[in-house]
Parts: structure tokens; C-alpha cells; sequence
């Protein structure tokens, strides 16, 4: 259960608490943890199977939406079934290296999503303002190779606090009030100075969180700019509404995350299932919900869905 090394005694297991506080209500508190964790799980495994096999829809703005699909499957797979887990079994036992490879995949997966929305609203940008050369400029090619630049970007960002981590000594309470691992959650049962491990953090949060809102602002005061000049004002809801399932996938992904961190911040005096259930919010809402607007608003996408279940009709 611990080992020894020359800074004292390190735990090498931890136990998940859950919701602290609302132990008594686990078994309904995971109700919507599981409801929510099956819409995701269905609603984006189908999104991505009609953009794969689907050639019409095999353009910029829907290779972007599938790759945020897959991350969302991702995300809250490595995160509800644990926690499932433990409101269902009180299955909260987790080693020290499972607990940093699920906060790897976690932290890797959020940066990830947070640059795919960076590059849908330069592809909505492209879109507005070049439109004649849209295919032209973001070519499949290009699209890979953004793929591959945002998950090397998050790799390489995330990878050197496993070993911020691994330096660490965890003689501390091993109890850990949450449903998953957290960098700093983790950190702070360490008996070493975590200085570095703290500031290492807001490094990476300022540097691509933080930088991509500040993006992605640029991007739609330069969409907006461009559609306030175009002459015809169906043209301008045209091309507004283009942007729309975009900017409710904005403000669900980043509007928790932002509401999150000021609660922990400053909300010294919320009680802490608030805070744990808010952390909760930023992992289950936005992958539930993603596959569930651009169904309702993106008209082809719509058709396919509807040629799927209900192939009869035409």
C-alpha cells in the first residue's frame, strides 16, 4: 500500500470520496451521470459514423465537429464510469499511476477540445470572408495536419507535470474528495513545496485555454466585422447562422470552465459538493450536449440522422 523512499513515506493509493458531503445520495446523484454519460456516448459515436461514411459531409467544418465528437467520447469516458463506479460500488480505490494517466488523458483531451474550437471558428472566418477559396485554403491535407498540431500541442504541454508529479511525496491524507484526478487536487496532499507545480499550471492554462478564448474573440470581432459590411441582409443572417451552433459550443465548453475556476477561486465560502459538482458540469454537460446542437441546427446533418432512423421517408 506505500512504499519508501528517501523523503519519508509516499502513499501509492488513494480512495475517491465521491460528492463529499452527499454520500447519502450517490445512487441518484448518478442518475444523470448515467443518463448523461449514454447521450453522449450514442449522440457522438452517431455523429462520427455520418461524417465518416458520409462523402457530401467530408468538408472543414464538419472534419472539426467529428474530431470534437471523438475527444467528447473520450473525455467523459475516462471520467463518468469511474465515477458511476464509485456512487454505484464504492469502487474509490485508485493507484498513484492510474490516478496520473487518467489526470493525463483528462487535462490532454480539455486542451485538445479547447484548440478544436479554435480552429472551427478560423474555419468559420475562412468561411465568411474567403468563401470562394474555402476548399481551396483548408484542404484535407491542411486539416490533418491541424489535427495532429493540437494534439502534439496538448502532449507536450500536459506531459511535463507527470513527472512534477512523480517528484513528489504523498505523505499526506490520501482521501480524495473528488469523482477523478486533478493536477493540483493531487499536488496538494504532497509534503514537498509544490511551487512549481502550481505555476507550471497557470503556465498552461494561460498559455492554450486562455489564449484560445482571446483567439477565438479575434476571430468573431473580424467575422462580425465582415458581416456588418455585407450589402444584403439575407446574406448577413445567412451567414450568421452559420456561426451559431459554433457560439453555443463556445459558451457550453468554456462558460462552466470559467464559472468553475472563479467558484474555486473566490467562493471560499460554497461548500464543497458545489465545487465538486461544478467540475462535474465541465466533463458531462458540453459532450451531452455538442452532438445534440448540431443536430438541431445544422440542416445535412438533420437529414442524415432522420435517412438513419426513419429511411422510408423522404
Amino acid at each position: 500500500m506505500i512504499s519508501l523512499n528517501h523523503t519519508g513515506i509516499s502513499h501509492t493509493i488513494f480512495h475517491f470520496l465521491g460528492i463529499p458531503g452527499l454520500e447519502d445520495q450517490h445512487v441518484w446523484i448518478s442518475i444523470p451521470f448515467f443518463i448523461s454519460y449514454v447521450i453522449a456516448l450514442l449522440g457522438n459515436s452517431l455523429l462520427i459514423c455520418i461524417i465518416l461514411t458520409k462523402h457530401s459531409l467530408h468538408e472543414p467544418m464538419y472534419l472539426f465537429l467529428c474530431m470534437l465528437a471523438g475527444a467528447d467520447v473520450v473525455l467523459s469516458t475516462c471520467t463518468v464510469p469511474q465515477a458511476l463506479a464509485i456512487f454505484w460500488f464504492r469502487a474509490g480505490e485508485i493507484s498513484l499511476d492510474r490516478c496520473i494517466t487518467q489526470f493525463f488523458i483528462i487535462h490532454c483531451t480539455f486542451i485538445s477540445e479547447s484548440g478544436i474550437l479554435l480552429v472551427m471558428a478560423f474555419d468559420r472566418y475562412i468561411a465568411i470572408c474567403y468563401p470562394l477559396r474555402y476548399t481551396t485554403i483548408l484542404t484535407h491535407a491542411l486539416i490533418g495536419k491541424i489535427g495532429v498540431t493540437i494534439f502534439l500541442r496538448s502532449f507536450c504541454m500536459i506531459f511535463p507535470i507527470i513527472f512534477l508529479l512523480k517528484r513528489l511525496t504523498f505523505c499526506q491524507n490520501k482521501i480524495i474528495p473528488h469523482t477523478y484526478c486533478e493536477h493540483i487536487g493531487l499536488a496538494k496532499y504532497a509534503c514537498n513545496d509544490i511551487s512549481v507545480n502550481i505555476w507550471y499550471g497557470l503556465f498552461v492554462i494561460v498559455s492554450t485555454v486562455v489564449l484560445d478564448v482571446l483567439l477565438i474573440f479575434v476571430s468573431y470581432l473580424l467575422i462580425l466585422h465582415a458581416v456588418f459590411h455585407m450589402p444584403s441582409r439575407d446574406a448577413r443572417h445567412k451567414a450568421l447562422n452559420t456561426c451559431g451552433s459554433h457560439v453555443c459550443i463556445i459558451v457550453l465548453f468554456y462558460g462552466p470552465a470559467i464559472f468553475t475556476t472563479l467558484t474555486q477561486r473566490f467562493g471560499r465560502h460554497i461548500p464543497p459538493h458545489i465545487h465538486i459538482l461544478l467540475a462535474n458540469v465541465c466533463i458531462l454537460v458540453p459532450p451531452m450536449l455538442n452532438p445534440i446542437i448540431y443536430g438541431i441546427k445544422t440542416k445535412q446533418i438533420q437529414e442524415q440522422v432522420v435517412h438513419i432512423f426513419f429511411p422510408k421517408q423522404k
